[in-house]
């Protein structure tokens, strides 16, 4: 089965999960409390103990925030470097076509 076959067929049961699920918050409470949230809630406390729960909640807004942030620069880098690299190896092929022509029409 190819990956465009398995991709189609993931949606598939995926869609009839959902499609037999009549609570779905139950259904992903436990991710929910499990969320990366949490994560940066401990972090908030750690770095300031002595704050009230509004001020740990803002700290872990933040936190995330740039996390997020962070996340999206090292993508846009690496979607940049990939573009760069196709680009590179586009121009490599097509003097290597150039080149090849060029011996084709001085051999002749």
């Amino acid at each position: 089965m190819n990956t465009s076959d398995r991709s189609m067929r993931m949606r598939y049961a995926a869609h009839k999960s959902w499609s037999n699920t009549p609570d779905r918050a139950s259904r992903t409470a436990a991710a929910r409390r499990a969320s990366h949230h949490t994560r940066f809630l401990e972090k908030a406390r750690t770095a300031f103990p002595d704050a009230t729960e509004e001020q740990i909640q803002k700290v872990a807004e933040s936190l995330r925030s740039a996390f997020y942030t962070e996340l999206g620069i090292k993508s846009a880098q690496a979607r940049r470097s990939k573009g760069e690299a196709k680009r590179e190896a586009q121009r490599k092929a097509r003097a290597a076509e150039l080149a090849e022509y060029e011996a084709g029409r001085t051999a002749a």
